[in-house]
């Protein structure tokens, strides 16, 4: 499995199991169901509740829920018929309050404290800084979840809440905040059966699994992404301790399992423990025997970790299991034994099976038939190699198949997926296989997510994909399709989220198009032979488009008819469009990539271009553009700009070097530029690429270079890249969460690493994934005149320095060897005069 099984495979479907077994029953308590069937609530707790509302009244957040207190005159008066605050039938006193589908801004009232029969409270912030002191006086509390928790320390008080079964305080320590915390309280609370810290810091708790253990009705534990310091064992005493431990969750703790204490304290709960996600903890060596001994274990997640070798026999044992991920560690050995050993103990159970991101488990594909439960396969970047077996297509419970980045090779045919009705997900890319279906094939399946890219799909456009309805995201970059774009494809792709179809050789138009997507796609048609106007419904909705390197011509006035307000990325560079850019720019608020470069613009550069408040990277290279510097004073966030090879005119503006803090690539090669060169472009302490080669600008070289604080400094392995974050989609994004498929709405995204074509010793090179490192100041072929400033030798990070051609007099500084960098430097043509220093021989 890919990054997104990283970001959205934590399953919890045992737990919510748990929780229905084990926690709702006693925890049922008897209330009205906010209707005011059982009569009015208490004055005192009214009170109360409207000093709590007034807390979060006018600070933001979700009011609507706390908006229907006090709206009709009943429910002015009758707290109970107020939404989420529910009565005990008999004495009409408070005793749930659940807010928990509402997050709320501001702070809570200690008048709360006086809901002395409060049994349950859920309450979710935005900002809300702590657990308050007076919920330890709430000593009914039964339930209590408040979350996220800025602050992330815990009140002694809590202590006092002995009587409470679930417990769940998460905190924001997402942004690595680390606090003085102690859990000396928990102990107290003997009731407890579900305790959930998660994204607290618990770094300096160094008896966390002492304490932990001292909870006698525990069944559920959850600390995930505390920062858990290595378990202590020598202390650890089990007279009080849970007997029925059912699931534990510590993901995300790099230090937690790193001693042997851990399984020590686990392998007291072979009979009892169901669930156990020990994701990135920094698990190391051989994979130990005590999760064999797990008999009752039905999900089982050592994701991320260090484990190396075979899986132990004592798998086997493991009857129950429906849930196994051992992706991205370094296993090792043949998957005909991992398998064999696996088919021995859950062949009828297993549900969800990953292998993926260990590079060391070699072998074929054994036959899977025994696994007739199986919903979902990873293999992906594995050293799985042969054919694929036809007799998966006989495993018809299968929705998920992931095999991507192996050795496999041969025939992919009809029969692989005879009986695969249910299947939803299928990535086999970049391996070396072929598909082969009749021009009629109907798919028994509807997949919602197919990524076949690197595969020979062609030399035709697979037909069979008409009957996809239901897909949402198709990969196929670089399948060998060589066809024309027919349009039934836009039928059915108009709802996806992501479509790639790159670096084939698909013809055709997109002029006909008369559709707008639905759900904000990715679109990639780059390096194709497409031609033809570009129809604006390619655009409408979309987040990203790329149709770069392909023969689109015509105007650009779709520009102006597709809606595009969370378009972030347009890449129309190397077509042949033309004619001038219409000035409808200020619809594009999103857009943080432009690239419009080798195509044949013309005219002045619109005036709404300077409304592109959001643009990080704009490339307007290789056109026909005149007049002055475009005016971009609201692009502040400017990275990266190219005007290369065009016929801009007149001075270098000021504020170039006053308004963009961010700028590390500045070239306007190749133009009609004069004009002096303005003192302020020394502000550009971001810049890392400066070429103004190839102008009429006069003048002398501004004596502040030692300014230019990036390129005084030299190279890093951060400065790698220059890199943009970009959306792809809004989703739906299909994901498997347990052992079911479901869907994110969240926005998916990806980083783009600028590309840039720099005159390196006399030629032009291309830079991407070594672009940060090439610092490099190009003033060549202009009129400069007088010294070459003495300030530039602390410019030690250049790698390229060019000044030819151009009018420059005086001496070589004798310190110019103190630019160490160096690769490259020509001084040729100019009017300096004496001796080349030594130390220009030892760059």
């Amino acid at each position: 499995m890919e990054g997104w099984l990283k970001q959205f495979v934590y399953a919890f479907m045992v737990l919510l199991l748990l929780l229905h077994i084990y926690i709702s029953p006693s925890l049922s308590l008897e209330y009205n169901n906010s209707d005011g069937t059982y009569g009015r609530c208490i004055e005192s707790e009214r009170q109360a509740l409207l000093a709590f509302k007034k807390g979060f009244s006018g600070h933001g957040g979700d009011e609507e829920l706390l908006s229907s207190w006090g709206g009709r005159e009943a429910q002015k008066q009758d707290c109970c018929r107020w939404r989420g605050v529910y009565c005990d039938k008999g004495t009409s006193h408070v005793t749930r309050l659940h807010l928990g589908d509402q997050y709320l801004r501001g702070t809570i009232s200690s008048k709360l404290s006086e809901l002395k029969h409060l049994e349950f409270l859920h309450l979710q912030f935005i900002n809300e800084s702590q657990v308050p002191k007076f919920i330890g006086s709430l000593t009914n509390l039964r339930y209590l979840h408040l979350d996220p928790l800025d602050d992330g320390k815990f009140p002694y008080q809590l202590g006092n809440l002995t009587h409470l079964q679930y417990l769940s305080l998460t905190g924001n320590y997402y942004w690595g905040v680390e606090l003085e915390n102690n859990l000396n309280w928990l102990p107290y609370l003997s009731s407890l059966k579900y305790l959930d810290l998660s994204f607290n810091y618990l770094g300096n708790v160094f008896d966390w699994l002492e304490i932990v253990n001292k909870l006698p009705n525990l069944r559920n534990l959850t600390l995930q992404q505390c920062d858990l310091p290595p378990p202590i064992f020598s202390t650890l005493s089990h007279i009080n301790s849970s007997k029925s431990l059912a699931s534990v969750e510590l993901r995300n703790n790099p230090n937690a399992a790193a001693t042997t204490s851990m399984f020590k304290w686990l392998g007291n709960y072979n009979t009892s423990l169901v669930y156990l996600s020990l994701e990135s903890t920094n698990l190391n060596g051989s994979l130990p025997d005590v999760f064999g001994n797990m008999r009752s274990l039905v999900y089982l997640n050592l994701w991320g970790n260090n484990l190396e070798g075979g899986i132990p026999h004592s798998f086997a044992n493991l009857s129950s299991l429906r849930w196994l991920s051992l992706s991205y560690n370094n296993l090792s050995g043949q998957y005909s034994d991992f398998l064999q050993i696996l088919s021995n103990c859950a062949p009828n159970s297993l549900k969800y099976l990953d292998f993926s991101r260990n590079h060391h488990i070699s072998g074929s594909l054994p036959n899977l038939i025994n696994f007739s439960s199986l919903k979902y396969l990873s293999l992906s970047s594995t050293g799985l190699s042969g054919r694929v077996p036809e007799c998966i297509g006989q495993m018809s419970k299968l929705e998920g198949i992931e095999m991507a980045n192996t050795s496999l090779e041969g025939t992919i045919s009809e029969t692989h997926f005879s009986q695969l009705s249910r299947l939803l997900v299928l990535d086999l890319s970049y391996n070396s296989l072929a598909f082969n279906f009749s021009a009629d094939w109907v798919p028994p399946f509807h997949l919602e997510r197919m990524v076949l890219s690197g595969c020979t799909m062609g030399p035709s456009l697979p037909r069979w994909l008409q009957w996809q309805k239901k897909l949402l995201n198709i990969y196929m970059f670089n399948a060998r399709i060589s066809d024309i774009l027919p349009s039934w494809f836009w039928d059915w792709s108009h709802k996806a989220t992501q479509i790639d179809l790159s670096c084939n050789q698909i013809r055709g138009t997109l002029e006909n198009m008369s559709f707008e997507f639905v759900f904000n796609p990715g679109l990639n048609l780059s390096w194709n032979l497409l031609e033809g106007p570009i129809h604006s419904s390619v655009l409408s909705n979309a987040s990203y488009v790329d149709l770069s390197n392909n023969k689109f011509s015509g105007p650009a006035s779709f520009l102006c008819a597709a809606k595009v307000s969370d378009l972030t990325y347009l890449d129309l560079s190397s077509n042949n469009l033309s004619g001038e850019l219409p000035n409808c720019w200020t619809h594009f608020k999103s857009l943080i990539f432009l690239d419009l470069s080798n195509n044949s613009f013309s005219g002045k550069v619109p005036a709404t271009m300077g409304k592109l408040i959001s643009i990080e990277s704009l490339k307007l290279d290789n056109n026909k553009f005149v007049g002055e510097f475009p005016s971009l004073k609201n692009c502040r966030n400017l990275k990266a700009f190219d005007l290369e090879d065009n016929k801009f005119s007149g001075p270098i503006p000021m504020w170039v070097g006053v308004l963009f803090p961010n700028l590390a690539i500045l070239i306007l090669r190749s133009n009609l530029f004069n004009g002096s060169m303005p003192s302020q472009l020394c502000n550009l302490t971001s810049i890392r690429i400066l070429d103004f080669s190839i102008n009429n600008i006069f003048g002398s070289i501004p004596k502040c270079l030692n300014n230019l604080t990036t390129l005084a400094r030299e190279g890093n392995p951060e400065d790698l890249t220059i890199s943009h974050f970009y959306t792809t989609t809004f989703g739906p994004f299909p994901y498997f969460h347990g052992v079911e498929i479901e869907y994110t709405t969240s926005p998916f995204g990806d980083i783009y690493e600028d590309e840039i074509t720099i005159s390196w010793k006399g030629t032009l090179s291309r830079y991407k994934s070594t672009l940060g490192l090439v610092k490099s100041v190009d003033l060549s072929s202009n009129k400069l005149t007088g010294e070459i400033p003495s300030d530039i030798i602390h410019l030690v990070g250049l790698v390229s320095l060019n000044l030819s051609s151009n009018h420059l007099t005086g001496q070589i500084n004798r310190e110019m060897g103190k630019l160490q960098s160096l690769q490259s430097l020509d001084l040729s043509r100019n009017l300096l005069h004496g001796t080349i220093p030594t130390s220009v021989f030892q760059i």
